[in-house]
């Protein structure tokens, strides 16, 4: 188990962003890979009304579970190295057999046994070192809709703030106001539910 702040930043991008940060970086289709977010609530998101979020990502062949939930003004993620197999079990039944993240569960009050697969999200990405920082440029695919993300991850939230403005109005992009990617995906599955 590992434990680690999360800052970062956030802007949703239009495809005409997207494609001018990949000029701007020098990026190639090689320097993308491919990620999936599988995620994870009560059937009241009893996890979301708290700030938190439960995933599972699989990258390449590895996968790990994690816990966000909030932190001061950032995020603490907890997370756990799984097996395939039990990536796959808890994938079947929305079961989470690990003893740690049931233990973070219930301290919110919620019943771990109330935990439920929602669904997945498939992101394209590529990652920069820059100005100190991690610059993340997404692609991301999840419930019939495609969008495009710039994450800027740092370790001091005041600097990476004065860097990440700087960055979008040298390049005129907009700043919006942007939702982490499982309440992008949680909106949309709820408009869709509720349709």
């Amino acid at each position: 188990m590992s434990q680690n702040i999360e800052i970062e930043f956030k802007n949703l991008l239009t495809k005409q962003e997207f494609e001018m940060l990949l000029n701007h970086f020098k990026l190639k289709d090689t320097d993308f890979f491919t990620q999936e977010n599988h995620y994870f609530d009560t059937p009241d998101f009893a996890l979301k009304e708290q700030g938190s979020a439960l995933r599972i990502r699989k990258k390449g062949e590895k996968y790990e579970l994690t816990l966000k939930q909030p932190y001061q003004d950032a995020l603490l993620e907890t997370n756990e190295s799984l097996e395939p197999l039990a990536a796959e079990k808890i994938f079947e039944t929305g079961r989470i057999r690990n003893e740690t993240i049931k233990g973070l569960i219930k301290k919110m009050n919620i019943d771990p046994d109330r935990i439920q697969y929602f669904g997945s999200l498939s992101t394209k990405r590529a990652e920069v070192e820059y100005e100190n920082g991690l610059i993340v440029i997404d692609n991301s695919f999840y419930l019939n809709i495609e969008d495009f993300e710039l994450e800027y991850e740092v370790s001091d939230r005041n600097d990476g703030q004065k860097k990440f403005s700087a960055l979008l109005e040298q390049l005129e992009i907009p700043v919006r106001k942007t939702e982490n990617k499982i309440k992008r995906f949680y909106n949309i599955k709820y408009m869709q539910h509720n349709d």
